[in-house]
């Protein structure tokens, strides 16, 4: 008796098939999650009433904002050194660059309570 050899294939194009339905329908749930975590909390968690922990902690501040061009232990990269900011710029100084910006800085990365956090934190670094 003789198999048809087509069937193996249909199998696998059939398996392949199901599995690329599955993932799609994960990847759906995951960008739904992630537009609603945008709209709930994203960048406007001080407005929404964000967790409050989380947002007093300059470390994580300057971690999530900060770090991508200053470095995640302040050596700098795109953007200046910052280990001894705090010696040549007073907090007030440090929150009116991180709130208006200055040179390829960007303004407004934070702003209010938030904005003081990372300049107070940075000011200690001498």
């Amino acid at each position: 008796m003789r198999k048809n050899p087509v069937i193996p294939f249909a199998v696998i194009a059939v398996l392949g098939i199901v599995a690329m339905i599955i993932v799609s329908a994960a990847g759906i749930n995951q960008r739904e999650a992630i537009q609603n975590q945008e709209e709930n909390g994203g960048e406007h968690q001080e407005e929404s009433g964000g967790d409050t922990a989380a947002s007093s902690d300059p470390e994580q501040l300057f971690q999530n904002s900060c770090a991508s061009c200053h470095g995640g232990d302040l050596s700098g990269g795109a953007g200046p050194n910052l280990q001894e900011v705090g010696s040549r710029y007073s907090a007030e100084e440090i929150q009116d660059i991180i709130v208006n910006g200055k040179g390829s800085m960007p303004p407004g990365l934070y702003t209010g309570e938030e904005a003081q956090i990372v300049a107070e934190w940075l000011a200690e670094k001498q």
